[in-house]
């Protein structure tokens, strides 16, 4: 993985569930199979109420915002998987909150799909949907282009190596806890 992730950010406040990032409706699709998978990214955060806008254009399969900021309590609700999986689907990178319910973050973690930064204050009442921002792994940081400020993220610590594997079941085959396929 790279060091930095330079994008668009998509911006939500507090309680986000499970049921607004890929709605119950949308959990028989297997994301194993490449194109259920690739359906499954296309549903992402279809539940969000309407005044959070469109994550996924019309007529698009991926979103053009690789960043989430967002409040606290992000991913609370039911323990499904499929809620990190359709948002990599859909091709965000990382979601930065104030805090997350503690399964989602475990999902991100297991499944290798993004990474659940935390932030020390709340971002989300400072940044706007749209605003150009890079995330910097090394520093522990995002850099808000369009306001032209640096705001500091705990460090992902002992997960980000899980993550760049691509999940646990891939780390524990690269590090030799498990028996390579």
């Amino acid at each position: 993985m790279s060091t930095c992730v330079r994008g668009l950010i998509f911006v939500v406040d507090d309680n986000i569930d499970t049921d607004q990032i890929i709605p119950a409706e949308y959990l028989t699709l297997v994301p194993s199979k490449p194109d259920e998978y690739e359906k499954l990214g296309s549903y992402a955060m279809i539940g969000l109420p309407d005044r959070y806008g469109k994550f996924i254009a019309t007529d698009e399969m991926k979103t053009r915002y690789p960043i989430i900021i967002a409040g606290e309590n992000f991913g609370c609700g039911s323990s499904r998987e499929h809620a990190p999986i359709a948002l990599g689907a859909a091709g965000v990178k990382a979601v930065i909150a104030q805090s997350y319910a503690r399964i989602f973050f475990r999902n991100c973690v297991s499944t290798g799909e993004l990474y659940p930064w935390e932030s020390g204050e709340r971002l989300c009442d400072r940044f706007v949907t749209g605003q150009e921002v890079t995330v910097d792994f090394d520093k522990n940081q995002i850099i808000n282009h369009t306001l032209d400020h640096t705001y500091s993220l705990k460090s992902l610590g002992e997960i980000k190596p899980v993550i760049d594997a691509g999940g646990i079941f891939a780390y524990a085959r690269q590090t030799g806890m498990i028996a390579a396929r």
